[in-house]
């Protein structure tokens, strides 16, 4: 009976077993098939192929800007954190994503979303990352990028040309020169803030007689070293907040970061800046760098950049500018003199997912010397080795995708004019839509727009009258502050159209207070005249439907 009893449980293991090493051997061939470069492999990825196109076109075909789902609800389709056992089929993670991914995403290319500094891309990128994504090239060293290390640093420094304009012999001597860097590409402009400010540092807290500088004795170290007192960064209060973790990264802290209040037209106070840099100087602190904004994120506007590198250059300090997004009027001739004094800057930032209409993940900072990036050099026995031309030796990120080619394929599929007609248009109809606020008595224009962001409000219809007279008060500012607020929340869960808000400092009645400022960006070139007023036309009646619910609601109940 025992016998018989083992020989039964024996049978039921081997079933088991074998049962287990089938769907272990299923499992291996399902996955093989995924990596194998077969006809059958062709087969599979086409019919993928066609299956996400039909998904892509039905999502960039979209006018509205969002589904109306409620985001709580929204992140409870989300709340499960168990890992698959075996793999999924295809078809049904592909509805998985249309309904639960796709489906409320953002529509970034809709010509009716203009809120933020994201828009439509030119066609030739999505077979472009397929291409990119299929070659899989790491960047970071030649050995996993033969061909794409000269090819970025190619397209780099025709980005470089287009900002400093040195001569032939210059780029010929440096474009492939491994020991020189005219640019680094990176993952976005916080990075490439962040580069700029390390090589700033590094600079001007090097190795000198004894002392073998700030990157390998430390901050402390080095300020003691050179006699100061502390170290700062200095640069306008509408800085981007990456600076912020840049003083923090580079052990300054954020209190470090002397923020320079702005004028009327959201310049930095040139006033304001000699005083600061004076005030550093007087109490022995390094200033590790002078930040100009070339197109603040919050309103667009440029410094006087020429003045500022005249202040830099006069205390001998290095000159960042931050022009992530107005970088691209050097493609312009109409409106490339609104960044007269770049050319003058120590590094340049500009990133390529804004006003460039490449895809997310592509930063740039430029150097005017060459051997600037130098002071941040690493090396690696097995990696990046000394004198090697690998690109990751003198930047923040290691392994990185070869987005270069999207960068590449800008230039010359887009080319000189076709960025220059880009940017004029979308200025052209920035204006536009401030011309058409100051006509329709529902908005008020906050500010003139350097370029293609402009800044407004809506004015409900009982303080009107006031603010056509200048007579708001501040009790009525908070009102109406909280009522634009309102206003662009019902909007962004409307779905139809959308505008971000921020906030601007105004003067009222002799005293400078904050507003809840409605924030447009211009930069889809799908964007129409027709679209910019359905936006304002969208709003105008989404502040109707506020009203008529808060009157609703002020009604005593008849019951």
């Amino acid at each position: 009976m025992a016998l018989s009893q083992q020989r039964q449980e024996k049978t039921q293991q081997n079933f088991f077993l074998e049962n287990e090493l089938t769907l272990q051997y299923a499992v291996a061939e399902e996955v093989m098939q995924l990596f194998a470069p077969s006809k059958s492999l062709i087969s599979i990825e086409a019919k993928m192929g066609v299956q996400t196109d039909t998904l892509v076109d039905d999502f960039l075909s979209a006018i509205n800007t969002n589904s109306d789902i409620d985001f709580n609800a929204l992140v409870e389709t989300f709340s499960d954190s168990q890992v698959p056992i075996n793999p999924a089929n295809f078809d049904n993670y592909l509805d998985y994503l249309a309904n639960n991914v796709i489906n409320h995403s953002i529509h970034t290319s809709s010509p009716r979303f203009i809120g933020h500094m994201t828009s439509a891309l030119p066609c030739f990128v999505r077979p472009i990352a397929k291409l990119m994504t299929a070659m899989n090239q790491n960047v970071v060293k030649i050995e996993t990028a033969k061909a794409f290390s000269p090819y970025e640093r190619q397209a780099l420094a025709m980005m470089h040309r287009l900002i400093y304009n040195f001569s032939d012999e210059f780029y010929t001597e440096h474009i492939q020169n491994s020991q020189s860097t005219l640019g680094i590409l990176v993952s976005g402009g916080t990075a490439a803030n962040i580069i700029a400010l390390w090589c700033a540092r590094n600079k001007s807290l090097g190795a000198k007689n004894s002392f073998a500088g700030v990157e390998k004795e430390g901050l402390a170290a080095a300020l003691d070293y050179y006699g100061y007192q502390g170290a700062v960064i200095i640069g306008s209060e509408l800085m981007h907040y990456s600076f912020d973790k840049a003083a923090d990264l580079l052990g300054i802290g954020t209190d470090g970061l002397i923020k320079i209040p702005t004028n009327g037209n959201n310049q930095i106070d040139l006033p304001a800046l000699h005083q600061a840099v004076a005030d550093c100087q007087s109490k022995n602190l390094h200033i590790i760098a002078i930040v100009g904004v070339a197109g603040t994120t919050d309103s667009g506007n440029i410094d006087s950049l020429l003045d500022i590198a005249d202040i830099a250059q006069a205390a001998n300090v290095h000159f960042h500018v931050d022009a992530a997004w107005g970088g691209p009027l050097i493609f312009s001739e109409q409106h490339r003199d609104k960044l007269v004094g770049i050319e003058r800057a120590d590094s340049v930032t500009i990133d390529g997912h804004k006003q460039l209409y490449l895809p997310m993940g592509i930063g740039m900072v430029f150097m005017r010397e060459p051997y600037l990036a130098s002071s941040i050099e690493k090396n690696a026995s097995y990696t990046m080795r000394k004198g090697s031309f690998d690109l990751g030796k003198r930047a923040l990120e290691g392994s990185r995708a070869g987005m270069a080619l999207f960068l590449h394929a800008g230039l010359h599929l887009i080319g000189l004019k076709g960025y220059e007609f880009l940017i004029d248009t979308g200025i052209e109809k920035t204006q536009y839509m401030a011309a058409q606020i100051t006509t329709m008595p529902e908005f008020e224009l906050l500010s003139q727009p350097d370029i293609n962001l402009l800044l407004y409000r809506y004015i409900p219809e009982s303080f009107r009258e006031l603010a056509v007279k200048k007579q708001l008060t501040e009790t009525d500012n908070q009102q109406i502050n909280r009522f634009n607020e309102r206003l662009q929340k019902s909007q962004r869960q409307a779905g139809r159209t959308f505008i971000s808000r921020t906030t601007k400092t105004i003067s009222c009645l002799e005293k400078e207070i904050s507003v809840t400022a409605l924030r447009a960006v211009i930069a889809n070139p799908l964007t129409t005249k027709d679209d910019i007023d359905a936006v304002l036309n969208d709003q105008i009646q989404i502040a109707l439907d506020l009203l008529i619910s808060d009157s609703l609601e002020a009604t005593p109940s008849l019951a």
